[in-house]
């Protein structure tokens, strides 16, 4: 104490100098604690890069469409084989789901109950086969961030499912301007689900405001995989659909892979356990792959499916084909990527959402309208999904000649958050020859929902949903640069 006083009286400061100083000191804490939560290490295991394996793969996809009357119709066919491989597990599953939850927002439309169907297929198959291991991996916005106490994960833990809700907190911050402040002030306040008092912004539960705080860190274990040991070997899905009912009209695309591809998805999501405090199934498995003129597939994760996707923009060549079906389309380089391939005379078609709908809410076409707008002034075809209420929730890119295919597909869109290494993420490479079925369903789904074959109404010119706002364009650059968006 002493001290203190021959100190003060030394420098003989004011009070205002000593607010001054103490301001400061809690400023540099601040821009000091934001730039770390950037910057980061990232735990081990993530932003992976797996190796090429020759596989048998199979393209799913559900699309929503309009037929010659105008009635919207459903061909869906990715939650059907993923029951149907939880049926066929004979030791082990694992899933990774980012939205698992029965929550439709302000959606009129009539949903299908997907979280219900899988916790009951989870359920069913534990009482079957009471010696299967079933991990089920998914993100805390399901609990509002431990807000809520859902009434599936408790009756999947009676169950005996083991239900790990991913710790984000050792990923990196992709909003710093909030999260430099809550890893000073907030990250250890818990939360408390017996204590809400405040509206949920995704359904009726009150939550407390502790949810509000973690939900503007804006990160997500956004990924969507299942594992799963059968009669024929493991098998592998990764998917850009999500097991939440206020998503079960949405257009997605999947890929099923047999082999030690799956060994490399179990090998990404046992970290994901790991880092959450819990534990996934360990198993070990040979290199056997199939034959060399299978296509080969690699496992990507995080960073990894941006190095990916930009090497495969940079290295197409004149006349090669290149199609993109993307949920958000944000990100810089890809962008620059885009009208670089259109300038040395790739053929290039994007089909975007249009960001107009959410859960029965309307949102403001913000990122993919500005983005389009600047892809269209730079000649580079554009057409935007049809919805009526749904989401054209596709992530797939496809590079293609008369030859050879390379296709990246999985749960990641192409934006700042979803391929920095902020969000955790998972994707599939798939290269072959282009005759191979994979690629031949793949493109078939492209080309339906561009050219709307088949009588499918599943797509409208780029001046149906076209806006040309600065304002927007320069409020999407703001957004992507500073992490202050929900893309």
């Amino acid at each position: 104490m002493r001290i203190f006083q021959r100190i003060h009286k030394k420098l003989n400061w004011s009070g205002r100098r000593y607010v001054a100083l103490i301001a400061g000191i809690l400023v540099l804490g601040y821009v000091a604690s934001a730039i770390y939560h950037v910057y980061k290490p990232l735990p081990v295991g993530l932003n992976f890069n797996g190796k090429f394996r020759h596989a048998q793969v199979k393209f799913l996809s559900d699309q929503t469409y309009l037929n010659a009357q105008g009635q919207q119709q459903q061909d869906h066919q990715i939650f059907d084989e993923m029951l149907s491989l939880i049926h066929q597990a004979r030791s082990t599953i694992v899933l990774d789901m980012f939205l698992f939850n029965a929550e439709t927002g302000e959606s009129k439309l009539a949903q299908r109950p997907l979280t219900q169907q899988l916790t009951q297929a989870l359920i069913q198959k534990r009482r079957e086969s009471p010696n299967v291991e079933i991990t089920l991996i998914t993100d805390p916005i399901n609990s509002v961030y431990g807000g809520i106490l859902p009434e599936h994960y408790r009756q999947l833990r009676q169950a005996g499912v083991d239900v790990i809700e991913t710790d984000l907190t050792p990923l990196r911050a992709s909003n710093p301007l909030w999260s430099g402040f809550w890893y000073i002030c907030c990250q250890g306040l818990g939360n408390n689900p017996e204590k809400g008092w405040l509206a949920n912004p995704f359904g009726q539960e009150k939550i407390t405001l502790r949810s509000y705080l973690q939900l503007a860190n804006f990160k997500a274990n956004h990924r969507k995989t299942l594992v799963v040991d059968t009669d024929e070997g493991w098998k592998t899905m990764v998917t850009s659909a999500n097991p939440h009912d206020g998503s079960s009209r949405h257009s997605n695309v999947a890929l099923v892979v047999a082999g030690p591809t799956a060994m490399d998805v179990l090998k990404t999501e046992q970290r994901v356990a790991q880092l959450s405090g819990g534990t996934s199934p360990v198993v070990v498995m040979g290199e056997i792959n199939a034959s060399h003129s299978a296509p080969q597939v690699q496992v990507l994760t995080e960073a990894a499916i941006y190095q990916a996707v930009l090497e495969l923009i940079d290295t197409a060549k004149a006349d090669e084909q290149i199609d993109l079906a993307m949920f958000y389309l944000s990100e810089r380089r890809i962008i620059k990527a885009l009208k670089a391939a259109q300038q040395r005379g790739v053929k290039l078609r994007i089909l975007l959402d249009p960001n107009k709908d959410a859960f029965g809410r309307q949102k403001n076409g913000i990122p993919n309208r500005q983005v389009a707008a600047e892809l269209h002034a730079a000649g580079v075809p554009v057409r935007w999904c049809n919805t009526q209420g749904e989401q054209c929730h596709s992530k797939m890119i496809i590079k293609s000649n008369s030859t050879q295919t390379d296709m990246i597909l999985g749960s990641a869109n192409f934006t700042a958050r979803n391929l920095k290494n902020y969000n955790l993420e998972t994707d599939l490479r798939v290269k072959g020859t282009s005759q191979t079925a994979v690629f031949q369903d793949a493109k078939h789904y492209f080309n339906t929902a561009w050219s709307n074959l088949d009588g499918r109404q599943m797509s409208v010119d780029y001046a149906q949903y076209a806006d040309e706002s600065k304002l927007k364009y320069w409020t999407y650059r703001f957004m992507e640069w500073s992490g202050l968006s929900t893309f």
